[in-house]
């Protein structure tokens, strides 16, 4: 039995940059791209608006805020729901994926509001499903921190008053308060259930991260490895050229002791007068006890012995370079290998059910006409579906009221037609 995903984090101004990774304008290196098609828009827009950013912005100037909007101010939160990767496979091969989905939004919209859910995308292109949700934080009643001031000061006797209007407010503190936090990933667990997924260990210090931020930092970690290596190297040469310094003046030193004791064995010495005799006896003996060459030799080991240290230390971080490496690399194979067989899969239905290609399609269709998501599917089934309501024509902009009309989906006689186009 698998575990819930659920991450909840405030997103910054407009957060336009996650709405280009959503609606797949930013195609991050992990995503899958001829599988791009499968993924799936789970809340309608509402009439007039075509993005995520511009769902956010809707909300906003139709939730009724009676303060103005700060600056700084949250507008909107990221939500990512998914589950143990095993599992999400387990849960897609057995055909629950649908279920799940729309068992997630549910949640969604009876935890945050049904209004302040504004788009949830489900990610078929990447190796685990997962969906991006967006909340806007409207609630209604006491701001929280009054609230507390207020429980405050009747502890201590204080005459506190409550706010009597009850009115909409963008607070995502309130929404993403401790205690709140805890609570949805328990009722969350709960829902997701029914799928063998259950709830996290509470308190656990074990953070979920999205595919892009790990490979973010796979990416970081793998290039400070590459620059320490880079400064291990400067320094390991910096050393080599110290010990050549070294070198060079111990065999300065040595050099020097040499000829001292030939100037001893010549002749020239034993002539001199007395006090010159004193004085080169004085340097043959400060020579003799002179501790230079000994103390090279020392710095020299030690430096070498660094130096081994330095060369240990490069070989670690490259080996571990090597694994990271290795590792993403088996990553890739793994999601190629796998859009092989989602490629071949669909090459069969396209073989065996040549107009599934066009019916893909006339879906964008059917949504620009107005049909939502069951209406869709029944209409897929080739049978007569019967509609009322209003229908959409783009090619005339102009929308009508329908009542109790028969709608139906028919191969072509001539074939089915490539493009597909309705």
């Amino acid at each position: 039995m698998g575990y819930v995903v659920l991450h909840i984090e405030k997103a910054a101004g407009t957060d336009a940059a996650m709405s280009g990774h959503v609606e797949r304008r930013i195609t991050p290196a992990n995503v899958i791209t001829t599988l791009t098609y499968l993924n799936q828009e789970l809340i309608e827009f509402p009439k007039g608006v075509a993005s995520r950013t511009e769902a956010i912005q809707h909300r906003l100037d139709n939730a009724g805020l009676e303060r103005k909007i700060g600056k700084n101010q949250v507008r909107a939160l990221r939500v990512v729901m998914s589950g143990s990767p095993e599992d999400m496979k387990r849960i897609r091969q057995a055909g629950q994926l649908d279920a799940w989905a729309k068992d997630s939004c549910g949640w969604l919209q009876k935890t945050f509001g049904k209004e302040n859910v504004v788009s949830a995308v489900l990610h078929l292109d990447e190796k685990t499903p997962h969906i991006h949700a967006t909340v806007v934080p409207i609630v209604r009643g006491e701001r929280r921190k009054a609230k507390l001031e207020r429980v405050k000061n009747a502890r201590s006797g204080k005459r506190t008053y409550r706010t009597k209007k009850d009115r909409s407010r963008l607070c995502a503190d309130d929404v993403m308060a401790r205690d709140k936090l805890k609570a949805y990933q328990t009722t969350y667990a709960e829902a997701m259930a029914k799928y063998g997924l259950r709830r996290g260990v509470e308190g656990s210090e074990a953070k979920h991260i999205s595919t892009q931020q790990y490979y973010r930092e796979v990416f970081v970690r793998k290039n400070e490895i590459a620059e320490q290596v880079e400064n291990l190297k400067e320094q390991r040469q910096t050393l080599t050229v110290d010990i050549a310094a070294l070198q060079a003046q111990r065999e300065a030193a040595r050099s020097e002791l040499t000829q001292t004791r030939r100037e001893i064995k010549t002749d020239k010495l034993k002539g001199v007068a007395v006090d010159a005799t004193t004085k080169a006896v004085e340097r043959i003996g400060a020579l003799f006890h002179d501790p230079k060459p000994a103390r090279y030799e020392k710095q020299i080991a030690d430096l070498r012995d660094v130096i081994e240290g330095k060369d240990k230390d490069i070989k670690s971080l490259q080996r571990e370079i090597a694994t990271i490496q290795a590792g993403h690399d088996k990553e890739v194979a793994n999601l190629k290998q796998e859009a092989q067989q989602v490629v071949k899969a669909l090459m069969r239905v396209d073989d065996l059910c040549p107009y599934v290609k066009g019916l893909l399609k006339w879906e964008n269709y059917c949504k620009n006409v107005g049909l939502d998501k069951e209406g869709i599917r029944a209409l897929f089934t080739m049978q007569p579906y019967r509609y009322t309501g209003e229908l959409h024509s783009t090619k005339y902009n102009h929308t009508l009221r329908a009542n109790d009309v028969v709608l139906q989906l028919k191969p072509d006689e001539d074939g089915p037609a490539d493009s597909g186009s309705p």
